[in-house]
């Protein structure tokens, strides 16, 4: 798995590490000079390669260029600020520019990441998170804000509120501006919507599905507005996208056209609208390839919202845990997650400093350094070599999907007969989910796939019927390779199943 260029960069890095932990750490500077940060600084990439850089230059770039301007928090016996343990650990939550150079690098890496996803980073503001649960609770959290203090100032005729969620609490704002719940509208939500619901106070009962139909994600435009209406004096509401969902990878929305008529019922009634985009949201990173424009289209328009929950653990493919929460209201953000009467996290920074504190953008006040995997990413990569990645996912799941479509044993999910083969090709996007026809086969499928230890799938259900499910997001994936192993699995089950039923 490991070529000579990866060999090469693993062997500088450990030399590097090796050196700096022979050193005294009782002598060891706690902090970098100013120079070296200003001079890491002037290094960092400002905008996304075309074409990534490749791993070496990038290795050779974070040691020689990025980690002179880095604190010594866990290498120095003397530092006695923030605990930390790994050779580089930072706490880039809090903005500390001439302490270290961190939090500068997560800046560059997520607006590197916003133009990957075609993001302006000019309108959007963003922070990393644990993961799209963490990101979808921000959502959750800025949009029950948002749409309390619309309610307000429409009650009481434009007036700037004196009463918000975060100074005076969900019921008290509820109270002043006559309002019974917050409803949050979407279609086959992730359970992680649900979750964040009960932690901002909104509660899983107030989540409303308003799907055209059983099996179909995309929004009832017609219930969605008569709920509005009906609702618009005593709720206030958030509208939630689903951009991949978990089961099908199937897009809530299809096409500019529909999210902006999401977002004009949102300007109508005062609502918030939030993207669920862990999986689906770097379809955006097809634009432009006529072979994926059904799903790219999936993910058109989502810069209307007004936040957008995504993973890194996922189709960008770093470490866990990585979330990140973008926004296009730093303002609001700044107000509902601001850090009152903490002066030991002051940055003591000018207050026209270009990169706010993220701990005043996010739940976190500490953690890890998580941005740095997403920059190296990146640059190493570029935009050309993610969009190569996620193509090569894409045709991967597309050929599963129709190996499936065509298979006696074996069912497509959703809807597969009622598809053509057209259909399913163009519609796949990373995730295939399917069943096997025989009931009691399928329900010890997923068991039976995964103690071959060939390859591995999860489990889920679909329509209250146990099914399986296939994420093509693995970096490594090569259809002419992976194909033939899913194939040779599923083969040998229906074998050997056949088998134990015959001698039955």
């Amino acid at each position: 798995m490991l070529n000579d260029e990866q060999a090469g960069c693993l062997e500088r890095v450990h030399a590097h590490a090796n050196a700096l932990l022979r050193e005294d750490a009782y002598l060891m500077r706690t902090l970098p000079d100013a120079s070296k940060i200003q001079e890491a600084e002037s290094r960092l990439l400002t905008d996304l390669p075309e074409r990534g850089t490749g791993i070496e230059r990038m290795t050779g770039h974070l040691i020689e260029d990025v980690t002179p301007g880095l604190n010594a928090s866990s290498l120095s016996t003397n530092y006695y600020g923030f605990v930390t343990v790994a050779l580089y650990d930072q706490n880039p939550q809090v903005h500390l520019p001439d302490q270290t150079v961190a939090s500068t690098v997560e800046d560059r890496a997520l607006r590197l990441l916003m133009q990957l996803l075609r993001f302006e980073p000019a309108t959007w503001s963003g922070v990393f998170t644990t993961g799209a649960t963490a990101s979808n609770v921000h959502g959750l959290l800025l949009g029950r804000e948002y749409v309390i203090i619309q309610a307000l100032r429409r009650r009481f005729s434009g007036l700037d509120p004196a009463v918000n969620v975060g100074a005076h609490g969900l019921i008290a704002a509820c109270r002043a501006a006559g309002l019974e719940s917050v409803d949050v509208y979407t279609t086959m939500p992730h359970s992680s919507l649900l979750k964040a619901a009960s932690v901002a106070g909104i509660g899983r009962c107030n989540v409303h599905d308003v799907a055209s139909c059983k099996e179909n994600i995309l929004f009832d435009m017609e219930s969605l507005a008569d709920l509005l209406e009906k609702r618009r004096d005593k709720s206030a509401a958030i509208i939630v996208i689903s951009c991949g969902e978990v089961n099908t990878g199937m897009f809530a929305t299809d096409g500019y056209e529909s999210v902006l008529a999401l977002r004009s019922l949102c300007d109508w009634y005062g609502a918030w609208l939030h993207v669920d985009g862990a999986f689906g949201v770097f379809a955006r990173v097809l634009h432009g390839l006529p072979e994926f424009e059904d799903v790219s289209r999936g993910a058109q328009g989502l810069g209307l919202a007004d936040s957008i929950a995504g993973d890194g653990h996922k189709l960008l493919n770093v470490p866990y845990d990585c979330g990140f929460f973008l926004c296009r209201h730093r303002g609001l953000a700044q107000e509902v997650f601001q850090n009152a009467n903490a002066a030991y996290l002051n940055t003591g920074t000018d207050p026209g400093e270009s990169i706010p504190s993220p701990l005043n953008l996010g739940i976190e006040n500490s953690r890890r350094f998580r941005g740095l995997p997403v920059y190296a990413t990146l640059m190493a990569y570029g935009r050309k070599g993610y969009q190569a990645m996620l193509v090569r996912q894409v045709r991967f799941a597309r050929a599963v999907a129709l190996y499936l479509h065509n298979h006696k044993d074996f069912e497509l999910l959703p809807n597969s007969r009622q598809r053509g083969k057209d259909e399913i090709f163009r519609k796949t996007f990373i995730i295939v989910l399917f069943r096997a026809k025989e009931e009691a086969l399928n329900a010890e499928l997923v068991s039976r796939i995964n103690n071959k230890a060939q390859v591995y799938i999860s489990g889920t259900f679909w329509n209250s019927r146990p099914a399986s499910r296939i994420a093509a997001a693995n970096w490594q994936v090569k259809t002419e390779r992976d194909l033939g192993v899913v194939q040779d699995v599923l083969t040998t089950v229906v074998i050997q199943w056949s088998v134990v039923q015959h001698v039955r």
